[in-house]
């Protein structure tokens, strides 16, 4: 399978793919894991006002295995097993960062965006290790194990940008 480019046109076909390219923030052509996390914060904004937070886990849980199906089959349509264009990692992995600060402000929510963009992007430690840990061997084809993969090191970046929040405020 030759790789696609993942365009409007593309996530039009099926419905994971507007999933799982952030209902088109992953499309962006400058940065697309950042403007999807800045995607993610809007609509946590949306959302918070209608979820408590037995519906904010609901909506956790269900957005993982929605998201690993819609990252999965996404990734195998691209035939890349990790597009830069997905950004439901990112979406799912700072919706959690964002509800377990809340409430914070807006320099409470920027820090950890901040922070959060910094452990994704640049994979330090244990974010390297979950990115590592899930790649495609060569001459196997996108399964499961790799879309999974998609959203772990997205995961251990959230867990990462958690601990200084949680030192911070313990201190």
């Amino acid at each position: 399978m030759t790789a696609q480019v993942a365009t409007a046109g593309f996530m039009l076909r099926h419905p994971a793919h507007w999933i799982a390219l952030g209902f088109g923030s992953g499309l962006s052509p400058w940065a697309p894991g950042t403007v999807g996390t800045l995607w993610a914060w809007v609509a946590f904004l949306v959302l918070d006002r209608w979820l408590d937070d037995f519906g904010w886990g609901l909506l956790l849980i269900g957005s993982l295995f929605v998201g690993w199906w819609a990252c999965t089959r996404t990734a195998r349509d691209l035939g890349l097993s990790d597009p830069g264009a997905i950004v439901w990692d990112e979406v799912l992995a700072f919706w959690l960062v964002l509800w377990l600060v809340m409430p914070a402000g807006f320099v409470g929510q920027a820090i950890a965006f901040a922070l959060f963009r910094l452990f994704d992007a640049a994979k330090p430690g244990p974010v390297g290790w979950a990115d590592r840990l899930f790649k495609l061997r060569p001459g196997t084809a996108i399964g499961w194990r790799e879309g999974f993969g998609i959203l772990f090191d997205d995961l251990v970046a959230a867990l990462c940008t958690l601990l200084p929040i949680a030192l911070w405020r313990a201190a």
